[in-house]
């Protein structure tokens, strides 16, 4: 079905080795479910682009090599041609959107193949029951929260129904539901007989449906591992490989130092309306200075709307104390750094270097080399930050709300896309930050990074505050992962 044959290719202008691919020889059977896995920058999003067409068709570059799909050889094929093989979803599903409601979307790869009308009503209609998006039809993009774009860019590919599905981190943005429904999807697709490639760094889900496992480094295929041998992986051989873990059960939660503290942030009836209806509805909540908070909950919950409240970038009705004074909408901003869900927004400098520069105020002295160091960010130092993968995107940002010497910290989602070395990173960063700051607070759907990183956890849903507890004892702990766990893990 797909053939990849002594493939090199390197990006045009580019003198990295982290953007180059070397030697890459690869066959996919018809009907098998392959997993791309390795460290952030390793080259799985560039094998994706191989097979789409994207490499050389877009990404323009010196590519050596035969890459055909279904006997279909790509240089000679148009991307037109290759869409119809091959179906992909990306990293970041806003790229990839060209309407600006959410039935459009649904309808138009369906569209672009000039099916006939009740054929694609009938597919808009199916892709809805099968991701179960009742409740997102007929919306504007603009409103959505990252995963549940994340599931109208699934849902738009499958209404294609192509041979091949190629999907790139497709589980970053999604919460728990998401991600079981996203893997009951995968099983229907596996069982109709389409060839599925996924490039991951969330594995758990996927054991059990993958039959091969591709683990890259540095751009080159390193090893090829069955299910079963995949699963005979110990925690530390995947530890040493960059890789998650395959059994969230198997997570246990790392100390985390709670300042004690008599201080508190408290919020009084915070109200936040999008026209007439409530998104957020927090009649009390009281949060000790100097957490690290997770705060969890589904796609669309009011996490993101808590957090721009909180941080001044969104007005609202009510009031919030720090210590028992009235903090203001404008004074908490001055105060606040917020690290966003697509980090691309929030990247304007020509390296890396300047990047965590931008943000050290006069006043300040910051060590933006040790900073790099830590970050495992040194050798990128000159590099354009919009030419790293996502995860090395995602540690610069990071870096740059290390640098910012802010005292209200806010994290969206910063795990997306993040192997296992970068998410330890990410959590030695963000607890090196709040030793200097008044509170961090970070939106996750990663139980293995909020037991690694964070202190205490808030749950919202349908924009109320579900529930606030300390991550310090063993019950609490067994709380937040039987809201993780789903499904009971062998």
């Amino acid at each position: 079905m797909i053939d990849i044959k002594n493939v090199n290719f390197a990006y045009e202008k580019s003198d990295s080795s982290k953007n180059c691919l070397k030697n890459i020889n690869l066959t996919i059977e018809k009907g098998e479910f392959v997993v791309l896995c390795g460290k952030s920058g390793c080259g799985k999003t560039s094998i994706t682009r191989l097979i789409n067409g994207l490499i050389p068709h877009f990404h323009e570059g010196i590519l050596t090599g035969e890459v055909t799909v279904n006997g279909n050889n790509i240089c000679n094929s148009s991307l037109s041609q290759i869409s119809r093989l091959v179906g992909s979803v990306f990293q970041n599903p806003r790229s990839q959107f060209f309407n600006v409601d959410t039935t459009s979307e649904l309808a138009f790869g369906c569209e672009n193949l000039a099916m006939p009308v009740n054929d694609i009503i009938e597919r808009v209609s199916k892709s809805t029951e099968v991701f179960k998006l009742h409740n997102l039809i007929n919306r504007s993009i603009f409103e959505l929260s990252g995963g549940e774009k994340q599931r109208i860019a699934c849902a738009s590919v499958y209404a294609t129904l192509p041979e091949v599905f190629l999907l790139d981190e497709p589980s970053s943005n999604l919460d728990s539901v998401s991600i079981e429904n996203l893997k009951d999807v995968l099983k229907i697709l596996k069982d109709m007989g389409k060839t599925i490639i996924i490039s991951e760094h969330r594995l758990y889900y996927l054991r059990d449906l993958a039959n091969r496992f591709i683990y890259m480094e540095n751009g080159s295929i390193y090893g090829e591992y069955s299910r079963k041998e995949m699963s005979e992986l110990c925690s530390e051989d995947l530890a040493k490989k960059g890789l998650r873990t395959l059994n969230l059960n198997h997570i246990s939660k790392k100390a985390c130092e709670n300042k004690a503290q008599n201080i508190n942030f408290n919020f009084e009836k915070v109200i936040c309306r999008r026209g007439k209806k409530d998104v957020l509805n927090i009649s009390k909540l009281q949060i000790p200075k100097g957490e690290i908070v997770g705060i969890i909950g589904k796609n669309g919950a009011g996490k993101s709307t808590f957090v721009s409240c909180f941080s001044g970038v969104l007005k609202h009705k009510g009031k919030i104390f720090f210590d028992g004074k009235e903090c203001k909408g404008k004074s908490r901003l001055l105060r606040s750094y917020m690290v966003m869900q697509d980090v691309n927004h929030q990247l304007f400098c020509e390296s890396v270097k300047e990047e965590l520069e931008l943000n050290v105020t006069e006043d300040r002295k910051v060590n933006i080399s040790k900073i790099l160091e830590e970050m495992n960010l040194q050798k990128y130092k000159d590099v354009h930050p919009l030419s790293l993968s996502g995860g090395e995107k995602q540690r610069v940002a990071i870096g740059s709300a290390i640098c910012s010497g802010k005292e209200l910290l806010f994290y969206d989602e910063p795990t997306s896309g993040l192997d296992f070395t970068g998410m330890n990173i990410t959590c030695s960063m963000i607890k090196q930050a709040n030793e200097k700051a008044l509170l961090s607070m970070v939106i996750t759907h990663d139980l293995e990074f909020l037991l690694r990183c964070c202190t205490s956890v808030l749950h919202i849903e349908d924009g109320v505050v579900k529930e606030y507890y300390s991550l310090e004892e063993a019950a609490s702990i067994a709380k937040v992962k039987k809201y993780f766990i789903l499904k009971e893990e062998i």
